[in-house]
């Protein structure tokens, strides 16, 4: 029976490939928990699409849409994530990866071999509250993707999802702060947190407010 990897298909999306109309894979299963989450049912489901349904579908959007977003979920956690990568590409289309970078060789792979356009890297929070946020320990595994795309200059974005209760202005601030003295000049993305009953960790409704005229200014911050 043909692996199934993907939760589900978005046929197409004006909003999450800047510049280009795509579809989204997204890919179930994650590495992270994020507590503020409220994909459940693809970071704790089961695979519905297989690879060559996936293709399928692409081949019919030939000369249509112009690039896949491969999302999830965490999209670094298939095996033959590579192998499907060189298979869109068969087809002439743009990748861009969505990842938490928790798997740097195989980001590193991806960019390495031309087999991804344009990568979102999710900084979630600061390497204090790293697990707090994640509940998962490999701040370290993010910090070499983030450094790795800085240093190969590939075009990437970095983005945070802000609970205001989570993370504070001063966080946001840190983080800014790091990617900065790391080197990174790109634009730097907030996503506002939205309440919904069925996050991961329950997180109740934003209490604090968040004072976006005190954030740092060493980057351009865009909330999106």
């Amino acid at each position: 029976m043909p692996h199934k990897p993907l939760y589900d298909i978005t046929p197409f999306t004006a909003l999450d490939y800047p510049d280009h109309l795509a579809t989204i894979f997204w890919f179930a299963k994650c590495n992270m928990r994020c507590v503020y989450c409220y994909n459940r049912d693809i970071v704790f489901g089961e695979g519905k699409i297989s690879e060559e349904e996936a293709l399928a579908f692409l081949d019919s959007r030939v000369g249509l849409l112009e690039g896949v977003v491969l999302s999830g979920g965490e999209a670094t956690l298939y095996n033959d994530l590579v192998a499907f990568c060189k298979k869109i590409k068969q087809l002439k289309f743009k990748i861009k990866l969505d990842t938490n970078g928790l798997k740097p060789e195989t980001v590193q792979e991806l960019v390495e071999n031309k087999l991804v356009d344009y990568i979102a890297l999710d900084y979630k929070a600061p390497k204090e509250k790293y697990f707090e946020i994640t509940k998962d320990k490999h701040f370290d595994s993010f910090s070499k993707t983030l450094n790795f795309l800085i240093q190969k200059q590939f075009p990437f974005e970095v983005r945070t999802t802000v609970h205001s209760d989570l993370l504070r202005v001063e966080e946001i601030n840190r983080i800014i702060k790091d990617l900065f003295k790391r080197g990174y000049r790109g634009t730097y993305y907030l996503q506002p947190f939205v309440f919904t009953e069925n996050t991961i960790g329950k997180v109740k409704e934003e209490k604090t407010p968040f004072d976006a005229s005190r954030l740092a200014n060493e980057l351009e911050v865009v909330w999106r």
